[in-house]
């Protein structure tokens, strides 16, 4: 009863633990490490098949990890075909109505204490070399199952010496896979709901929230490391006459090309944002590359953008801390800065770039008052005055 209670805690705790996870890799490192501890063992690893390269990728190694195991391994994958008994559960929908059963690998390769003919499994010469070759002694292999698909794989081994799994481990490792597939969907859903909040639906670029939050945290760097931050605001030029023209579902088009255009431009610019902030409104934002660079990228836009079949081009205005701007200690006075570049570009009909503190009059711009209660620059929701 005891041993019972003890499972049924630890069984809880793995649960409560994934549910706590924000990222993905808290999740993983969660159910490993949580599997690990409830079976009594010092390694644990989950791994993914990846359907289409025909292979098990592992995604988190915790415990007492070899020499050369990574936490997170960025290229440590397995060819499914190399492990016989993998292909048993490796199918689209189980021929048994049921989720298949965890086994038991030995370091000598002879079946593990307690191991019945159900659920036996071929000699794997593979997994049991690696047991030898990493000095453990047992393993228990856990098919983990989500949606009705194989997902993956949990295994968990003991150190040469200790004690080997028997049958109750692997029926426990059994239900500990499953209480990790129900994380990990919980995990996948939360990470759909994060990417809707921070995703503009018709470009798939970020929206205007994951534009606020990565610019503050980028201004906090630029204040706190001298990190440099730069922001291109641009305007697509022509929508509402296409929309008037050829009607909105054309409109919609020409801002997923756009989008696509100012996606491929941000890719020149390393750890580079881009985002469509609403209606015609776009932005790059870059944290660290030279205020040259982003002009140069900037410029490249501008470019692609009246090759586009459809509309007039782009009007772009750029922000770098890496330019003459004066003191940025707030998200709000970049934006402003860039926002104000954009509109001194859109009233010159310009097929350039205008960038703050090199062009024109645009820092006086950026700090004068609106002129009028309809001016854009209200509209924008980035008032002149407050923090600078």
């Amino acid at each position: 009863m005891g041993g019972d209670d003890a499972r049924l805690r630890a069984v809880v705790a793995l649960a409560q633990t994934m549910a706590a996870a924000h990222t993905p890799r808290e999740s993983w490192h969660a159910a490993a490490l949580g599997a690990c501890e409830a079976l009594g063992g010092s390694f644990a690893a989950l791994s993914v098949w990846e359907r289409d390269r025909g292979r098990l990728r592992v995604l988190v190694n915790a415990g007492e990890r070899a020499e050369g195991e990574e936490e997170f391994p960025e290229c440590e994958a397995y060819p499914v075909h190399q492990f016989p008994e993998i292909t048993e559960f490796l199918h689209e929908r189980w021929a048994g109505g049921g989720e298949p059963d965890a086994w038991v690998e030995t370091a000598d390769g002879a079946p593990a204490a307690g191991a019945p003919a159900r659920g036996a499994r071929p000699y794997c010469h593979q997994r049991v070399a690696a047991l030898r070759r990493r000095g453990r002694g047992c393993c228990v292999v856990a098919p983990i199952v989500l949606h009705g698909r194989a997902w993956g794989e949990l295994y968990v081994a003991r150190p040469a010496g200790a004690p080997v799994f028997g049958r109750d481990d692997a029926d426990f490792a059994t239900v500990l896979a499953a209480v990790v597939a129900a994380g990990i969907a919980q995990t996948e859903r939360l990470e759909e709901v994060r990417k809707l909040a921070f995703t503009d639906p018709l470009t798939g670029l970020a929206n205007r929230r994951a534009v606020d939050l990565r610019l503050d945290e980028a201004v906090d760097l630029h204040r706190t490391e001298g990190a440099v931050v730069s922001l291109v605001v641009c305007d697509l030029n022509g929508l509402k006459a296409v929309n008037d023209t050829h009607g909105h579902a054309v409109g919609d088009r020409l801002l997923e090309r756009f989008g696509s255009v100012l996606s491929l431009c941000g890719a020149m610019l390393p750890g580079a944002l881009s985002a469509r902030l609403g209606g015609d409104e776009f932005c790059l934002l870059a944290l660290g590359p030279p205020a040259d660079d982003v002009v140069r990228v900037s410029e490249e836009l501008c470019a692609r953008a009246v090759s586009l079949e459809l509309g007039d081009g782009v009007a772009c205005g750029v922000a770098s801390t890496g330019d003459d701007i004066g003191p940025v200690r707030s998200a709000r006075r970049l934006f402003r800065l860039a926002d104000a570049a954009q509109y001194q570009a859109k009233a010159a009909h310009s097929r350039r770039p205008v960038v703050a503190g090199r062009d024109g009059d645009v820092i006086r711009l950026a700090d004068s008052p609106p002129r009028s209660p309809h001016d854009r620059r209200r509209l924008r929701g980035n008032p002149p005055g407050g923090d600078r």
